[in-house]
Order: structure tokens, then sequence, then C-alpha cells
């Protein structure tokens, strides 16, 4: 079959255009680090069960990008670098391997999933970044936590959880491990709160 010469044109400007067209910038994917020292917590097993639901969050947030507040009130994020996920997915994980490394609530599941929970742990998160005050920077969470009743999501209990964690390096490695410090400090008072929380509130056992 002979193409027409408006058919090669078409053709060469096709060829043309995906020759210029701009490389993607190359990114390191990191995931959030956790703590090698946690171990189990002392105490009795929870007989209720909890579902961890993504957090809701900004726009800025909710991406795979790494958030830096460089001065004032600007949000940018770091180049050549990304989460694995987006932040209120990286700190439902977090915190769901906070509680299986606690022990003591064992009946565990999140939204990804069609399960139910006797409670359900969600919120909103508020700031997960880096921030400069003049020349010392620092990583900044902080989670609006709800605690709701799983069969007709009533709000049980709330808290506000905020974490600062200075930084002595602020390349994005360091920052990384940063976040993975603030985020172990987080995960350690959710969890010792939702138990506490849990033992008020949640259902007795079936016998």
């Amino acid at each position: 079959m002979k193409l027409t010469p408006i058919a090669l044109l078409a053709g060469f400007l096709l060829l043309a255009s995906c020759s210029i067209l701009p490389k993607p910038e190359p990114f390191d994917v990191y995931r959030l680090p956790v703590g090698q020292s946690a171990s189990p917590a002392h105490g009795t097993p929870q007989q209720w069960s909890l579902r961890l639901t993504k957090l809701q969050t900004s726009d800025a947030l909710n991406s795979p990008n790494i958030a830096v507040i460089p001065q004032g009130d600007v949000i940018s994020h770091y180049k050549g670098a990304r989460w694995s996920d987006p932040a209120p997915v990286l700190l439902r994980n977090r915190l769901l391997d906070g509680f299986q490394r606690d022990g003591r609530v064992v009946l565990l599941s999140t939204d990804d999933s069609l399960f139910h929970g006797d409670l359900e742990l969600g919120g909103n998160l508020r700031e997960f970044q880096t921030e400069y005050q003049g020349t010392a920077a620092g990583v900044v969470v902080q989670l609006d936590a709800l605690l709701v009743r799983g069969y007709d999501q009533r709000i049980l209990a709330s808290r506000r959880f905020e974490v600062h964690q200075p930084l002595n390096d602020v390349q994005v490695p360091a920052v990384v491990a940063g976040f993975g410090r603030a985020n172990d400090q987080l995960t350690a008072q959710v969890v010792n709160w939702v138990v506490e929380q849990g033992q008020r509130f949640a259902p007795p056992p079936t016998p």
C-alpha cells in the first residue's frame, strides 16, 4: 500500500514531535522508615477489632511529593524525590504497622478491604512536611485523630497529635530519616491512646 504525501508528512511531523518531547525527570522513591527498636507492649490483648481508614488532608499533602515549607507559607517539594504513596496512605500504613508491632490490638484491617471493625480510626492529616525557621529545619507531623464506632460512625473520641523532629542534615535521605523518627513518636502516642479509648468504648466480647 502506497502512502499519500499527506500521510508521509503527518508521519514525519509525529516523529519530529516525539523527538523533542522533554524527558521525564528522574526521581528516587522513598518508603517511610520504620524504627526497629519498637517492642511488643505488655498488656492484655484486646478482643475488639479496629479498622484504620485513609486520612483526610489538603491537596498539597495528598500526593507522593515530599513537602517542604522553605519560608513563610510557601509549600514546595523536594526535587527528584517522591514518597512511595501519598502522605495519608503512608501514615495509615505506618499506624497499622505500629499496632501490629505493639500487639495489644490483634484484629486489624484497613479501608482497602471490605471488613468492618468495632472501632474505626481516621481523622485529618494537617501537617506532614519539613519546615524551616531561619537556618533551622525540622519535620512536622500533625494529626487530628478521630475514633468512631464502626456500625453507626458515631464519634467516640478525638485528639490532636503533633510531633516536631529537628534535622541536623537537610539532604533528602536525612530528611526521610527524620520523617521516620517523627512518625515513630506519633505512632506510639496514637497506639496508646486508641488502646485506652477502646477499653472504654468498645463493645464487650460476644460469649
